[in-house]
């Protein structure tokens, strides 16, 4: 409720300008408690997660918050994309809200600041942790890896990234799917894709021992032929990934309605929803079942996120909802879930995967 009286106002600035506010607050605001693990806890890729709800990467591209985030009841955090290098990202205005729409588009272009600020901060974190002092430290929080715009090899990018970013991540998330690097999507090319995981593999396992290593993810994009789905899906079950991350951000401006519907850039929020959705079952029927799936994409409710668990994720991820619904979504999707299930009759999220 405090949130739709505040709104208003936060949508009378700038969309970025309102997005570096939010981080602000979240950064004064202690973190609050975590969501535990109940009913809703899973287990994926060899990770427990409290519940299946987890932040989008893009909300917090630095690594600035993902404490915050948790206490805001999501059940995991994923942060990035973070590249090599600081980058300042394309022109502004970069972002844009379709308010009629309930949608977002942006041409962000990975604008971070590079991989050793971002690992600063999470190594605070594991410190803190293994201190035992204050709340922060532990949960789930993957790490997202991009490549800078202008590498000359960005498989070198990526593989650096994950030497960088293994001993710090619950899992790392690898986003060839982003529309605004140009050429980047290449990468999800079925030769470009076996030697781009090859390599991310290969670093991983120079540096870490084999019982710590974090899953490997990989966020792909909805704009995907039926070919693309099934040379992604063997390759990813080959290298025995931990999940696909289904989807990013899509080039398609179907039925929009907002004064900024032909902006160039992806487009999130709820005109998403469908084509991810079925994206998401085009993964499942093409990996059998033999490899987790996490939706993403036009998820703004807890009957979205039921759908898509019952299409056969995993988990889910939201953020372009957030915009519109505010802070408290997380718990409100959960709490929904909860009565979903009981209402459908499963005891654990496992049980209602793919259940449809």
């Amino acid at each position: 409720m405090f949130y739709s009286l505040l709104r208003p106002a936060l949508f009378r600035l700038d969309p970025e300008r309102a997005h570096t506010l939010a981080l602000r607050a979240l950064r004064l605001r202690p973190p609050g408690p975590r969501a535990s693990a109940g009913r809703l806890a899973t287990r994926v890729a060899g990770l427990s997660f409290p519940n299946p709800v987890g932040m989008a990467a893009g909300f917090d591209k630095d690594a600035l918050v993902p404490d915050e985030l948790l206490g805001l009841g999501f059940g995991f955090a994923e942060v990035g994309s973070i590249t090599p290098l600081p980058q300042s990202g394309n022109p502004q205005p970069r972002l844009f809200r379709l308010t009629p729409d309930r949608a977002v588009i942006n041409r962000m272009g990975f604008n971070n600041g590079g991989a050793e600020a971002a690992a600063e901060r999470l190594r605070a974190r594991a410190a803190a942790q293994e201190s035992g002092s204050g709340i922060r430290g532990g949960g789930i929080v993957g790490v997202n890896i991009g490549a800078n715009k202008d590498s000359s090899d960005r498989i070198a990018d990526y593989a650096h990234m994950t030497r960088i970013m293994a001993p710090l991540a619950s899992y790392l998330a690898v986003n060839i799917s982003s529309p605004n690097t140009p050429g980047l999507r290449a990468l999800q090319d079925e030769g470009a894709l076996t030697r781009l995981l090859d390599a991310v593999i290969a670093a991983r396992d120079d540096t870490m021992h084999e019982t710590s290593r974090p899953p490997i993810f990989l966020k792909v994009a909805p704009d995907l032929t039926p070919a693309d789905v099934d040379a992604i899906a063997r390759i990813a079950m080959d290298r025995r990934l931990g999940a696909l991350i289904i989807a990013n951000t899509t080039l398609s401006r179907d039925r929009l309605s907002g004064p900024h519907r032909s902006e160039s850039g992806g487009m999130s929020g709820a005109p998403l929803r469908q084509l991810a959705l079925e994206r998401l079952r085009d993964f499942r029927k093409a990996t059998g079942g033999d490899l987790p799936l996490v939706g993403a994409g036009g998820i703004g409710s807890a009957e979205d996120a039921w759908e898509r668990i019952r299409a056969g994720a995993s988990l889910v991820q939201i953020y372009s909802a957030m915009v519109y619904e505010g802070p408290g979504i997380a718990r409100g999707i959960v709490s929904g879930i909860e009565r979903l299930m009981e209402r459908d009759g499963f005891q654990t999220i496992e049980a209602a995967v793919a259940s449809e």
